[in-house]
């Protein structure tokens, strides 16, 4: 494509994964962030409950380790990957759980840019960013694969 966005630093990054981020879930913060999200379910709140349903503890809300790890995530992302475009959109996210992550968990979780697409739109040219986040547990056992969309224009 003629003056491709696609920059030859974008496409070298591609598939390139991140080393892992550890985070240790703890009960309080998936208590807080259920309280945060406005979700009672006993299962995120009251430990003598989950524990009944045959868990070990606590589990956290589906959306709780993508947000939760936010912060170290997008600095690994962003200091691997520059749009040339300046203008941000979020473009989705998308998540697949394999199991629960619950209180006392040592999660490890990497992230790569997984895709760069190029598209035409009323305001021109725009990337759409996709990048891949994946999380293990101590075992090496898959919990989670999530994918956020980032459109540039």
């Amino acid at each position: 494509m003629a003056d491709s966005l696609i920059t030859p630093e974008l496409k070298a990054a591609i598939g390139v994964e991140s080393e892992p981020s550890v985070y240790e879930i703890e009960k309080e913060s998936i208590r807080r962030w259920a309280d945060a999200i406005g979700d009672p379910n006993p299962l995120y709140h009251d430990e003598a409950y989950a524990k009944k349903q045959g868990y070990r503890s606590l589990i956290a809300p589906p959306e709780f380790l993508p947000h939760y790890g936010y912060p170290v995530k997008r600095g690994i992302y962003k200091a691997a990957v520059q749009s040339p475009l300046k203008r941000n959109l979020a473009g989705g996210n998308e998540i697949e759980i394999f199991q629960p992550l619950q209180a006392g968990d040592t999660v490890y979780q990497t992230t790569k840019l997984a895709e760069v697409l190029e598209k035409e739109g009323r305001l021109g040219k725009m990337l759409l960013l996709i990048t891949e986040n994946t999380v293990r547990n101590a075992k090496g056992e898959l919990v989670s694969r999530s994918r956020h969309t980032e459109i540039t224009y």
